[in-house]
């Protein structure tokens, strides 16, 4: 996206931190992260579709009003076992574990790529983003 904004990112990013300092944290959207393209090791798409997205968009809005279960990781909470709604989806158990599998490792080898990422915004990157990120590496550490 960065090639179609029209002013520096850095002050983008800077605005929306701003919105979480000066308004009510009940008020303000909760942020979800969802990756529908995770591989399995043979290379298929472990999440089966399109159609089922809403099976996650439906924990999400369950999580939201505070009925779903979350397991909390080091890079935030993911669905428990069981939260989502999988009836009449062809997914197997083992695909599932791995959707919901965080590892460690695999997101420490990421923090070299998302500080090259950060660094193209120079002085204009709220330093809480590198906050959050030395945060994130110390969880992952420990």
């Amino acid at each position: 996206m960065l090639p179609f904004c029209g002013y520096n990112m850095g002050d983008y990013l800077a605005y929306w931190l701003s919105l979480g300092r000066n308004h009510d944290a009940e008020k303000l959207p909760r942020i979800f992260y969802v990756n529908w393209f995770r591989k399995a090791a043979d290379g298929r798409f472990l999440w089966p579709g399109f159609g089922d997205n809403s099976r996650v968009l439906e924990w999400v809005f369950r999580r939201c009003e505070g009925s779903a279960y979350a397991i909390d990781t080091p890079i935030g909470r993911v669905p428990a076992v069981g939260s989502l709604h999988l009836q009449g989806v062809e997914i197997a158990p083992e695909d599932i574990d791995e959707l919901l599998r965080v590892d460690p490792a695999e997101w420490r080898a990421e923090l070299p790529l998302i500080r090259e990422h950060l660094a193209i915004f120079g002085e204009q990157l709220p330093p809480e983003l590198l906050g959050q990120l030395d945060a994130l590496e110390d969880r992952l550490n420990s």
